[in-house]
C-alpha cells in the first residue's frame, strides 16, 4: 500500500516477525476452513497466520492491562459486568477474496494460542434485512449494500456484546436459501475474542453517530486487484452451479439447469452491477481503516501485509 499511514512488509519479511522467537502453527483438517474456491496452506499458515497471532496477542494483552487498570482506577457507583469486555476483531473486504477463510483460521489459532479463552467467530449476514423486507424496499438488486442490513440492530447487538455478561442473540442467514432464517438464531455468550466478518464492518453509514467499527479492537482488511477478485467470484459461482444441480432446494437449483454460459452472463452482470459498485463505493474506500491489510495475488497467495503505524 502506497499509503503514509500503513508499514508495509513483504511475505519474507513479514514471515520473520515474532515476539518470543519463532512459533510453530498448523491445524489439522485446513481443507474443512478453506471457503469455496479459496487456496489455504500450512505455508500460509506459518507464514503469514503465525505472526498475525502473535500480533493480535500484542494488542489483546495490551487491552487486558489498560481495561483491568481503568477499572481499578475509575471506582464505579454502576454496576459493571463480571468480565472484561471481549476483544473484537472486524474482517473487513469485498465478496470472494477469502474473508472468511481468513476468519476461520484466525478464530483456530486463537484457540490454540489461548487455549483457556473462549473465542467465537460470526458474519454480519444475519443482519441483511430478510428478503420479503428488501422486496417491500425494492432493494433486492441491492443486497449487500450498505441499505439491505439492519444497521440499527447490529449495533445493538454489538453494544450488548461489550457491556453484558448475559448472552446475545443475532439472526441467522442461510447461503443455502439465500434469506435469513425465520425464527432461528445464534448466541454469542460472553467470549473472551469475538470475530466478527462482513463486507460492511468498517463502513460508515450516513445519519449514524456511531458505528459499528467504534466497538473493534483490531480490524482486518482483505485486499486484491480487482480483475483477481471478478475472476474468484466466477469460478465460485460456477462451483454454486454445480453444487445447486444436485440439490432442489437451494436457492441456485433453477438457474443451475441454464446453459452454462447464460449463467456466466448473469454472473458477470452481478459483478458490473452489484459487487464492483458496492466495492469500489463502499468497501475499498475503508481499506485506509483497518489496522492490518492482506493482501493476496494470483491463487489467492498473500504476497504482502501492510500494519497501520499508530
Amino acid at each position: 500500500m502506497k499509503s503514509p499511514l500503513f508499514q508495509n512488509f513483504t511475505r519474507a519479511e513479514w514471515q520473520q516477525l515474532h515476539q518470543n522467537g519463532p512459533s510453530v502453527y498448523t491445524i489439522e483438517r485446513l481443507s474443512d476452513l478453506v471457503s469455496l474456491n479459496d487456496r489455504l496452506s500450512q505455508k500460509d499458515v506459518k507464514e503469514v497466520y503465525g505472526p498475525l497471532v502473535d500480533y493480535i496477542d500484542m494488542v489483546y494483552q495490551n487491552q487486558v492491562r489498560l481495561l483491568k487498570e481503568k477499572r481499578a482506577f475509575l471506582v464505579s457507583k454502576e454496576p459493571v459486568r463480571k468480565t472484561l469486555p471481549p476483544f473484537i476483531i472486524g474482517i473487513c473486504g469485498s465478496v470472494a477474496v477469502g474473508k472468511s477463510t481468513t476468519a476461520r483460521v484466525l478464530t483456530q489459532l486463537l484457540e490454540q494460542f489461548y487455549p483457556d479463552l473462549t473465542i467465537n467467530y460470526m458474519t454480519t449476514d444475519g443482519f441483511l434485512y430478510p428478503n420479503a423486507e428488501l422486496e417491500r424496499r425494492n432493494l433486492m438488486s441491492r443486497k449487500g449494500f450498505p441499505e439491505s442490513y439492519n444497521m440499527q440492530l447490529l449495533l445493538d447487538f454489538i453494544k450488548q456484546v461489550k457491556v453484558s455478561d448475559e448472552p446475545v442473540q443475532y439472526p441467522v442467514y442461510s447461503h443455502y436459501i439465500y434469506d435469513i432464517v425465520k425464527d432461528e438464531y445464534e448466541l454469542i455468550q460472553n467470549p473472551d475474542i469475538l470475530i466478527i466478518e462482513g463486507i460492511n464492518v468498517l463502513q460508515l453509514p450516513q445519519n449514524q453517530e456511531i458505528y459499528v467499527s467504534d466497538f473493534f479492537d483490531l480490524s482486518i482488511y482483505v485486499d486484491a486487484k480487482q480483475e483477481l477478485i471478478r475472476q474468484w467470484y466466477i469460478e465460485r459461482f460456477d462451483m454454486l452451479m454445480d453444487l445447486a444441480q444436485q440439490e432442489p432446494d437451494n436457492y441456485y437449483h433453477e438457474m443451475s439447469k441454464w446453459p452454462r454460459n447464460q449463467a456466466h452472463e448473469y454472473a458477470r452482470k452481478v459483478w458490473r452491477e452489484v459487487n464492483l459498485v458496492n466495492l469500489n463505493e463502499h468497501i475499498l474506500p475503508t481499506r485506509d481503516r483497518a489496522d492490518v491489510v492482506i493482501h493476496k495475488t494470483t491463487n489467492y497467495y498473500v504476497d504482502k501485509i501492510a500494519v497501520r503505524k499508530y
